[in-house]
């Protein structure tokens, strides 16, 4: 048996496993560049990255004979302790879903397999004189020195990303303002804190006195996450009915944008949130001390697809539709309005695109830097959005002010924009061109009615909000833009 060969076959089997983790979960649904609390995690998965890349380009076509197979076996150990210590850090900071830790164990038994073989050969590579000599393995090899420069990439933008990250981690802690949910030293209960909006309410909280609950499926990982200032459960049950909560705050719900929306996504989508809110209403009709006021998270989903050329805004009395984006906000928010039964004050809020350094914003801007931004499937459809920084400033002043009498709030900008006024003043904002087309239709036919949500949109208006004297501090596009860029 050519045990080299062997090796090198269990090394392409690596790098296409590696690839499959690196897109499906990194990228897409753990979103881990835009993951406040994933700056550790990408700064070793760069170094192990690049680490990779070397050793795919350099044994692709290529032999090392004496001290230099010390150096690649040493290079081994490091790469082995560095996924070992990844182990450790991904544990404390995100539940990894059940895909990715048997992709994670596959990679880790192929690693283990082919660094065993390649040991094999030490012995004879340690027997000749020192030097790197020319041994091309053909298509194999060709394919090697593909995934050593696929992976070098994505080294470096996970490199960049952990950078990034570090940096945004100082700016926010400067520029974050200051909030009053109300009275300090009042209890909250946050469902949805690991995630980018419950992230940035709790801090706000926290900062203004309040005292925090959160519930998440990940206790331990929470409090890591808020320095040990939060209690943390993972069931409504752990919480006893004597426990003095004052406000809730929901904003749980898993992932929308993702796959396509089967039966099964449908229902764990509805679990998340129409389950979850039940959940939460039980728990209430049983406290013995009723909280005050409930905020609940939704969508402008709720008021389904508006057609293109209607310019009409959509204010909170706008009706829903029967579509399944518009249903589901719809079931959510009845599940929370249930609360209002026990004396508790419920207000809604159907949040439009939330911009931030996390969330979706990154990776709807990722074409604009690239230079590829343009209308999208035309670009006349309306895109309602709103600052993270008045995301937090509305709920605290809903908090302070009671919520009024309940009902539902538009989290929306003042602005409303077509998605090609959105992505031209991006491009100006980033300082990149604009103008290259991007046809709808495979986006239509990767994500069936899922593609509604980038394709049509809604013009909705925050009427309450301005009503009830909210000042927002990013009514317009371009400033609010300028300070994420």
């Amino acid at each position: 048996m050519n045990t080299h060969l062997l090796a090198l076959q269990l090394m392409a089997a690596q790098g296409c496993l590696g690839a499959f983790d690196t897109l499906y979960h990194h990228e897409l649904t753990e979103a881990l560049p835009g993951r406040a609390t994933a700056r550790r995690e990408l700064a070793i998965h760069a170094v192990r990255a690049l680490i990779y890349s070397a050793l795919f380009i350099g044994l692709s076509s290529w032999a090392f004979h004496g001290l230099w197979a010390v150096v690649v076996l040493l290079v081994f150990v490091v790469e082995i302790g560095l996924t070992l210590w990844d182990f450790v850090v991904e544990d404390r900071t995100r539940l990894l879903p059940a895909t990715e830790r048997v992709t994670h164990t596959v990679l880790a038994m192929n690693g283990g397999a082919f660094i065993a073989l390649l040991a094999l050969n030490a012995p004879q590579w340690l027997a000749l004189p020192t030097a790197i000599v020319w041994q091309p393995n053909g298509a194999l090899g060709v394919f090697l020195a593909l995934c050593g420069v696929g992976v070098g990439v994505s080294g470096i933008r996970d490199a960049l990303a952990s950078r990034a990250l570090g940096r945004q981690d100082r700016l926010q802690e400067s520029s974050e303002p200051a909030q009053a949910f109300g009275a300090t030293g009042r209890s909250f209960l946050v469902t949805g804190a690991t995630g980018f909006i419950g992230q940035r309410l709790v801090r706000a909280l926290l900062r203004d006195g309040q005292r925090v609950t959160v519930l998440t499926r990940q206790p331990r990982q929470a409090a890591w996450l808020f320095d040990g200032r939060v209690d943390c459960v993972d069931s409504m049950d752990q919480l006893p009915p004597s426990r003095r909560i004052d406000v809730i705050v929901n904003l749980a719900g898993a992932r929308i944008l993702g796959w396509r929306w089967t039966a099964a996504r449908r229902a764990a989508l509805r679990q998340s949130r129409v389950a979850l809110t039940a959940r939460v209403v039980d728990w209430i009709a049983q406290a013995e001390h009723k909280p005050a006021l409930m905020l609940s998270g939704s969508a402008i989903g709720y008021y389904g697809v508006q057609p293109q050329g209607d310019d009409t805004v959509l204010t909170e009395t706008a009706p829903p539709q029967p579509v399944f984006m518009s249903d589901l906000c719809r079931e959510w928010e009845e599940a929370a309005q249930r609360a209002s039964a026990h004396g508790v004050t419920v207000a809604c809020l159907r949040f439009g695109l939330v911009l931030g350094r996390q969330g979706a914003l990154p990776m709807l801007l990722l074409p604009i830097r690239l230079g590829l931004g343009g209308p999208l499937g035309g670009g006349w459809q309306w895109q309602s959005w709103i600052h993270v920084d008045d995301v937090i400033g509305g709920m605290a002043h809903l908090c302070a002010n009671g919520a009024g009498a309940g009902g539902s709030y538009n989290f929306t900008a003042p602005e409303s924009l077509t998605q090609a006024q959105f992505s031209r003043a991006a491009a100006k904002v980033l300082h990149r061109p604009y103008g290259l087309p991007t046809p709808g239709w495979p986006m239509r036919l990767a994500l069936g009615e899922q593609a509604d949500l980038l394709l049509e949109g809604q013009r909705v208006g925050p009427q309450r909000l301005l009503a009830s004297g909210f000042v927002f501090r990013y009514p317009q596009l371009a400033p609010a833009l300028t300070s994420l860029a």
